[in-house]
């Protein structure tokens, strides 16, 4: 998993957010073994009790379960997954639209580039947010 913690924000929080991600684009499918706590501390290059934070975080939420002996496991719970995946296109599109009226488009404006555009071919390689 590629990281990226920048300054400014909590890293917990960024932590967060990129482990939500992976797991909704599928990086970690349900079912799936998320790798241990210092595992992803080091690729991450943050303290693991950060990353144990986040990850309790997540678990607490439904996201992530813990198993005695194979550590912790992405949910399969299709209804927390799709949830979660609408939260973060419910961001996106947020984020998107305050872009476009900094750029002074109007909503109609804003919606006929849309009905333009089209989506990227998909590649082997995934893009980050």
């Amino acid at each position: 998993m590629n990281w990226n913690i920048t300054a400014g924000r909590p890293v917990y929080v960024q932590l967060i957010e990129q482990l939500e991600l992976a797991i909704v684009t599928g990086e970690y499918p349900p079912g799936s073994r998320i790798p241990a706590v210092r595992e992803l501390a080091a690729e991450a290059g943050v303290n693991p009790n950060t990353m144990q934070r986040a990850l309790q975080d997540l678990e607490s939420r439904g996201l992530l379960q813990s198993q005695r002996t194979s550590g912790r496991i992405v949910s399969a719970n299709q209804d927390t997954l799709h949830t979660l995946r609408v939260q973060r296109a419910e961001v996106y599109v947020a984020d998107f639209l305050r872009q476009m009226h900094k750029l002074g488009y109007t909503q109609e404006e804003t919606l006929e580039l849309l009905q333009k555009a089209t989506f990227p071919t998909v590649s082997n390689t995934k893009e980050e947010s």
